[in-house]
């Protein structure tokens, strides 16, 4: 389109959320449902972080980054599921340009910010496996508060690119969001201005905010892997594997997730497939993060006891 045609075009005030389903009418089960996940993440989370504050026990590296991970997940959540319920309960599914864009931010900022703090919590596992007698030095406070602040500041400066570029779009046609959020594919299929250089920089950003932390967290799950393996004793290795097996198991629900629904193509038939393995990355893994550190974990349980 050239630029005086679509110069004549307006960008929709407000954009129409389609949800988990078209089906016009009030989505009660699944209101009660999200609403059930949603409590029950922010007060797992909520209890974990308080529990890392008041116990001097859990005033450890691998606890701090810990806590921090449970604030992402309550804020992370916390982006989505209240416009969500609102639109299962009222029908209401309209948002704002301005709220829209808000969405995406906030969103982009805190899926980055955990992509970070993944990659830290495994390295944190991979020195206290893999070089114990130097984990002291190496894993310093100094260190420990540098990555999560790191962290912290890749997701925010990352998404505020993103969101900046993305804000200076022209969107014309139908104002409809076939998504229960404000996503980046979704939305970009509404531009009709020219989006390579969005394309381009969100390419590199993906890069560097996902697939990069992804590989360093990759490579020291490889090398405790092999450490645990040369492991003489049963026992032995059963109890090395129990100090990383919580945050295992949660970077596989992440990332696996993750990969699957930004792996299926957009098409019409696998829309709806996209949206419910989305609703499951986005509200369903942050409930994983404090059910498994608090069942799993011996230190938590006797700091709760």
């Amino acid at each position: 389109m050239e630029k005086e045609e679509w110069d004549n075009w307006t960008s929709p005030v407000e954009f129409l959320l389609l949800g988990l389903s078209n089906i016009p009418k009030p989505q009660v089960p699944l209101f009660l449902l999200s609403l059930m996940i949603y409590m029950v993440t922010v007060f797992c989370n909520i209890f974990i972080v308080v529990l890392v504050v008041v116990d001097r026990h859990l005033h450890t590296p691998m606890y701090v980054f810990l806590g921090n991970f449970s604030i992402v997940e309550i804020c992370y959540t916390s982006t989505i599921l209240p416009r969500l319920l609102v639109s299962f309960l009222t029908e209401d599914r309209n948002i704002s340009a301005q709220g829209c864009m808000t969405q995406f931010f906030f969103f982009g900022c805190f899926a980055g910010t955990e992509c970070y703090l993944l990659a830290t919590m495994s390295y944190d596992r991979y020195l206290a496996i893999c070089q114990p007698l130097l984990y002291a030095s190496l894993m310093n406070w100094t260190l420990c508060l540098q990555l999560v602040a790191g962290s912290w500041l890749a997701g925010l400066l990352m998404s505020t690119i993103v969101t900046g570029i993305f804000s200076k779009l022209q969107f014309c046609g139908p104002n409809v969001i076939d998504h229960f959020f404000c996503d980046f594919a979704p939305l970009l299929e509404l531009a009709c201005s020219d989006t390579t250089v969005l394309s381009l920089v969100t390419f590199i950003i993906c890069f560097l905010d996902v697939v990069f932390p992804f590989i360093v967290t990759l490579v020291f799950y490889i090398c405790i892997i092999a450490v645990i393996l040369r492991i003489p004793t049963t026992m032995g290795r059963q109890k090395a594997f129990s100090t990383c097996s919580s945050h295992l198991i949660l970077v596989t629900v992440f990332y696996g997730t993750l990969i699957v629904v930004y792996m299926i193509p957009r098409t019409a038939s696998l829309r709806q497939l996209n949206k419910v393995l989305s609703f499951f990355y986005t509200i369903l893994t942050p409930i994983v993060n404090p059910l498994l550190y608090s069942l799993r974990n011996r230190e938590v349980k006797r700091a709760f006891e």
